[in-house]
């Protein structure tokens, strides 16, 4: 099997806290709180409250967005959240 490296590309990313940090980041709709909660209030991913909570549009859909997740923006304009343990592996700063 043939091996590939990545294409070094530099990217925009910041870090989504809380509702107010990226315009592209909205609400979660409450629909989709079912399929991520646990119990009567967490997220399975983090655990926090649903409400603190953001949703983005992606070309794969909908994407909950975890506080502390990054927001990257991708080389062709798409945005994407990105958990901050992947991101870290991933990115250096420039």
């Amino acid at each position: 099997m043939a091996k590939y490296r990545k294409i070094p590309v530099v990217i925009d990313a910041e870090q989504w806290l809380r509702h107010g940090d990226n315009g592209n980041v909205n609400r979660v709709p409450v629909e989709v709180w079912n399929l991520k909660m646990p119990g009567p209030h967490g997220c399975k991913s983090c655990a926090c409250h649903m409400a603190d909570h953001g949703w983005c549009g992606t070309l794969e859909g909908g994407h909950i967005v975890c506080p502390g997740d990054w927001m990257i923006t991708g080389i062709e304009g798409e945005l994407y959240p990105c958990k901050p343990r992947i991101f870290h592996k991933t990115y250096e700063a420039v």
